[in-house]
């Protein structure tokens, strides 16, 4: 009896559905992705989720933005919220279909494929408002957005971020219909991020870091005495993360290859100016490399001097005060992904970088040139 309840409950919570259950699914896969799909629209935990999409199947026509994206991919951006588990669920499930037929999570979409994507669960979303922001525009047109960040301020939201450029940005486009980082700067750098406004662009300028045809320059000021005007660095790097979820980077023989240049701009007491030439482009690569190398930049406080970075939140008689870290990605170069046409892009150091410099005895808008 409670059987026979519980399944008329269930039919009554599913009847709004245009299903048919005369006809007895071909194959036992497409029985389980129907069922699975039926499931997840009458069963929602409310703790954890919740529907989206009024729990109807989507019919999305792809467009030339889009063509080339990998499936999951192009699942995870459209589908904000959704768990990334339950994603990779319904790819193998065969609930989402291309052109009505099964897909591997590994094809890449195709313009004017037709792509059904069915109901899926939200995790639970936060209530935070993201204002809508707009930063200082070194260069944009349809192609690319490319703005000068200032320190202090995330790229994207998470690790006890709420919102970072990425979200601000949209909020305050929300017509754009593309956009999306080209690459990240640490969260206490400042200067030089590129944005993608359409997905050929993405593709393009992400090709042009893998051939090692991105020219990104740093400028960071670091503790000591560099002992050559030019400094190839080679360090494995490996992630991991701190018992309390904190992203870290340290050298680890088994670590990713990694390669920095490093160009010596001027020299002071205590101190060095040097232009950082990334090979690869790994996280908190320029930090690590200047830390394990026995030079940490100046106000870092993950991989620093802690003992100084103390006394550089004070001023000194000859030495203004530094209250950030001394990072600042200052120069790129690239070519136009639609045009082919070079462009180099530099962003000024910013004031309390210069302030800092003059107090060291030159002039703070520092030369793009090293020593030679």
């Amino acid at each position: 009896m409670h059987e026979a309840k519980h399944d008329r409950g269930r039919l009554v919570r599913i009847s709004a559905f245009p299903v048919s259950f005369s006809r007895v699914p071909r194959t036992w896969a497409e029985h389980l992705g129907r069922r699975a799909e039926l499931t997840a629209a009458a069963h929602t935990d409310s703790s954890h989720a919740r529907p989206t999409e009024g729990l109807s199947v989507r019919w999305l026509t792809i467009g030339p933005d889009d063509a080339g994206q990998r499936i999951d991919n192009f699942l995870l951006r459209i589908c904000k919220g959704v768990p990334k588990s339950h994603v990779y669920q319904v790819l193998r499930s065969g609930q989402v279909r291309v052109n009505k037929g099964r897909i591997a999570q590994t094809y890449r979409l195709v313009e004017g494929d037709t792509v059904r994507v069915p109901p899926m669960r939200l995790a639970e979303r936060s209530t935070v408002h993201v204002p809508g922001a707009e930063f200082a525009i070194l260069f944009e047109d349809s192609q690319l957005l490319v703005i000068d960040k200032p320190a202090g301020v995330a790229v994207h939201g998470g690790s006890g971020v709420s919102y970072g450029v990425i979200e601000q940005l949209r909020a305050a486009r929300p017509d754009a219909p593309f956009l999306e980082l080209v690459h990240r700067l640490d969260r206490e750098t400042s200067g030089i991020l590129m944005l993608a406004k359409k997905r050929s662009a993405l593709t393009s300028v992400h090709e042009q870091i893998r051939a090692g045809l991105l020219d990104k320059r740093y400028l960071a000021m670091v503790s000591g005495v560099w002992p050559n005007r030019r400094q190839h660095v080679r360090l494995p790097l490996h992630k991991y993360s701190t018992p309390d979820g904190e992203r870290r980077v340290r050298v680890q023989s088994d670590g990713m290859p990694s390669h920095t240049i490093f160009n010596l701009m001027r020299q002071f007491a205590g101190f060095a100016l040097l232009e950082a030439e990334l090979k690869t482009g790994r996280t908190h690569q320029i930090r690590v490399h200047l830390a394990s190398s026995g030079f940490p930049i100046a106000g870092d406080d993950k991989y620093g001097d802690f003992g100084l970075n103390r006394q550089l939140h004070k001023a000194e008689p000859g030495r203004p005060a530094l209250k950030r870290m001394f990072l600042h990605a200052f120069r790129l170069k690239f070519e136009h992904p639609a045009t082919g046409a070079a462009i180099a892009l530099e962003s000024s150091l910013p004031p309390e970088c210069q302030q800092f410099l003059k107090g060291l005895g030159i002039d703070g808008a520092v030369g793009a040139e090293p020593i030679r």
